[in-house]
């Protein structure tokens, strides 16, 4: 396993080159998908995605805003589902990868600005469909997928996660 994706690792920036980003190459992202579901889990917050895309200085669009980089990273969400519960936090990374995925505006003020039914419909989504991997795999994430949630603005209660674990959960 590479240092760039061991989750002990103090590193975990991961780069993908532009090359990638035009040929929808995800292997950028092999190392991790390589993990155990466990170590997934335990590296949750902690990836932070660089893109290496070339803009000229004059280019005004947030990198959510440009067709090929929002491409890749649908793919990437589409084949990895996990990794938005990877991905860092604290400094606008999950913000700015799930603004790659939905639609947004953009104020200089306000920052990023979420579709409020879009955030919803993904995030509830998102919650489901992982918390139903990591039950699978003998693994609990509610509380990582909780303050996945908190970042991006939506509260969780307790009733949410009550619901699933009804007699039909």
């Amino acid at each position: 396993m590479s240092a760039e994706c061991d989750p002990s690792s103090a590193d975990r920036s991961l780069r993908v080159p532009a090359a990638a980003i035009r040929s929808l190459d995800l292997s950028p992202l092999a190392g991790w998908a390589a993990l155990a579901p466990a170590d997934l889990l335990n590296a949750a917050g902690t990836l932070e995605l660089q893109y290496d895309w070339p803009r000229a200085d004059d280019d005004p669009r947030e990198l959510s805003e440009i067709p090929e980089p929002r491409l890749w990273t649908l793919r990437a969400d589409a084949h990895h589902p996990w990794l938005p519960l990877l991905i860092e936090r604290s400094s606008g990374q999950l913000t700015r990868h799930v603004a790659m995925l939905l639609p947004h505006g953009f104020s200089r003020s306000e920052g990023i600005r979420f579709a409020p039914e879009a955030l919803e419909l993904w995030l509830t989504h998102r919650l489901y469909l992982l918390d139903h991997w990591s039950a699978g795999n003998g693994l609990n994430c509610r509380q990582g997928l909780a303050q996945m949630a908190a970042v991006l603005g939506l509260e969780l209660d307790a009733s949410f996660w009550q619901q699933l674990d009804g007699p039909d959960g």
